[in-house]
């Protein structure tokens, strides 16, 4: 089988990447196994050096980075550099943060003496998406190797180059053969690396279909998974709220990246004491937004990353409108590019309230009271995050507790940060990611018991 990718601005092919032997890929398999041994007994503070080697190598090499992302994805380069930097920083807080997580935890018991252990599981196969093709892999790599296991990525077919510079990158950094490998392979492949003794767990971010076929084949064997799928985020604008900072956070949570991102802001849930105002100054604001090239500094939104997500956004929104939402704005694709677009009077049963738009659509529904606020933003099969918008910081603490969300945020927008899990529930997925919580994700926490 074989890959191609495509730059979604030109439009034009860039590369074409065949995928591994099944020969080939037994010997990745095996590469891995054999390096967790020598991986697993490094010190701490070695793998630690080496990290910070490669936050070194991510910074110096930015601009090359950063160009890829954009010629594969189409993320707008400003954007695709920030990502690089948050790359780095996720490698820096591992190596300085990584031997306190590791540490042995003493528990008081009936024995001589008691402790607990976080050791490495073994490989960890990472599997991951395009729309952040450095980030999302640091976000897992980074803990899982500094807490001693081995790792396989494979890349989002589209960004396949990008998957490839990571393994070479990681090389270059010093990284013994085999402790990072990047795998071109295809579905049916990896159904069998999931299933191979040389893997102990597996990690996903994607869509629902594909977490669902992902733990069924790991469940199969019993292998640990964690599940980053899809996110359908309220953005809760109330009354009290300071909306001139919301709508300027609003348009940045729902824009980002084209808002192809599972946790940008998407169902915009606002009162009605401050609707109009916050429509108008996101309206203002969306009208602003540079649309073009994706190498220029001045872009603001690239092109979408594939054709078919483009007709996929148009289809949500125009199957909305026939359903009794207002288009105040946008709403005209034009190749692989699609328009910010502005719709109003957003209800459950309109496929932009309840499917994951993966495009730069803001959906607003307004709502008369606190209450129904909560209730609607609730009444969502995805439960990632929630951004939370009020003045009151007792209320805002007892909606937090009440919203059906794996993170919330009070007048901040929802972010992924190497010092906060990250992760949902619902179809949104389970298991954390980043903090310590995102390291232990893939150890075997053992209790030691001395009697």
């Amino acid at each position: 089988m074989t890959f191609f990718t495509v730059d979604p601005f030109t439009q034009r092919p860039i590369e074409e990447f065949a995928t591994l032997t099944d020969d080939a890929l037994i010997e990745h398999l095996s590469r891995a196994a054999a390096a967790f041994p020598g991986w697993r007994a490094a010190p701490v503070e070695q793998r630690a050096e080496l990290c910070l080697r490669l936050a070194d190598l991510l910074r110096s090499r930015t601009e090359g980075f950063a160009s890829l992302i954009t010629r594969e994805m189409g993320k707008p380069v400003r954007e695709a550099r920030a990502e690089i930097v948050k790359c780095a920083w996720a490698c820096d807080y591992y190596a300085q943060n990584a031997a306190k997580f590791l540490a042995d935890v003493p528990v008081n018991a009936d024995g001589e003496r008691s402790w607990l252990r976080p050791e490495p599981l073994g490989t960890v196969l990472g599997i991951m998406p395009w729309n952040f093709p450095f980030w999302q892999t640091f976000r897992f790599a980074a803990p899982a190797l500094m807490a001693g296991n081995v790792v396989l990525l494979k890349p989002a077919p589209n960004t396949t180059r990008c998957g490839l510079a990571l393994a070479q990158l990681l090389e270059t950094a010093g990284f013994p053969p085999g402790v990072f490998q990047t795998i071109v392979a295809d579905n049916e492949q990896i159904r069998h690396v999931i299933g191979s003794p040389y893997v102990q767990a597996v990690t996903l971010t994607g869509s629902e279909r594909a977490g669902v076929a992902v733990a069924s084949t790991a469940g199969a064997s019993l292998k640990k998974t964690v599940l980053e799928l899809g996110g359908s985020d309220p953005f809760i604008v109330l009354a009290d709220a300071d909306v001139n900072r919301a709508a300027e956070v609003a348009v940045q949570a729902r824009m980002v990246n084209g808002g192809q991102s599972c946790v940008a802001a998407k169902r915009f849930i606002v009162h009605q004491a401050v609707a109009e105002k916050f429509l108008h100054l996101c309206k203002a604001a969306l009208e602003r937004l540079v649309m073009g090239d994706p190498t220029l500094e001045t872009t603001d939104l690239g092109p979408l990353a594939r054709p078919d997500l483009v007709e996929k956004i148009a289809q949500q929104v125009q199957r909305s409108l026939q359903k009794g939402a207002t288009l105040v704005l946008g709403h005209q694709p034009e190749g692989n590019f699609y328009p910010p677009t502005l719709l109003t009077q957003v209800r459950p049963g309109m496929p932009v309230f309840d499917e994951e738009t993966f495009g730069p659509v803001m959906a607003v529904s307004v709502v008369p009271t606190d209450e129904a606020a909560l209730e609607l933003a609730n009444a969502s099969d995805y439960g990632l995050g929630a951004s939370l918008w009020t003045q009151d910081l007792a209320k805002a603490e007892k909606m937090a507790s009440q919203l059906a969300v794996g993170m919330v945020f009070v007048n901040a927008m929802v972010k992924s940060d190497p010092r906060l899990p990250f992760g949902g529930i619902k179809k949104s997925g389970y298991g954390r990611e980043l903090s310590h919580h995102g390291l232990a994700e893939f150890t075997n926490l053992k209790t030691i018991f001395l009697g």
